[in-house]
């Protein structure tokens, strides 16, 4: 199984990036993904949570910022984020729920 992971970036906050990873060697559509983050020096917390279609944005900060979607033929799930802040800062991972499969990690930096 990979995760491979992509979009990250420096980006002005305001700003706006998306992040996509795409899965290999599980069936996608059955799966239910994740996406976290880790700022420096802090703990890995959840982002949001896709599961097999429906969503869930869990951090309180993220809702109406950031959606996870999935395009199920692509094998990818994707972090749209809008309204980038400073405190937005962190790597951020894609995740196959229960299992221990992530991705690499994308670095996002909010900066002016």
């Amino acid at each position: 199984v990979q995760l491979q992971a992509f979009g990250g970036g420096l980006v002005q906050p305001g700003g706006s990036l998306r992040l996509s990873c795409e899965v290999s060697g599980r069936i996608f559509s059955i799966i239910d993904m994740g996406w976290y983050r880790q700022p420096a020096g802090k703990q890995r917390e959840l982002v949001a949570r896709d599961s097999r279609g429906g969503r869930e944005n869990h951090v309180e900060y993220a809702k109406g910022r950031f959606t996870i979607s999935r395009d199920n033929a692509k094998k990818t799930v994707y972090l749209q984020m809008n309204s980038l802040k400073l405190e937005d800062t962190a790597v951020y991972y894609c995740h196959i729920q229960n299992t221990d499969y992530w991705g690499q990690g994308s670095q996002v930096t909010v900066s002016s």
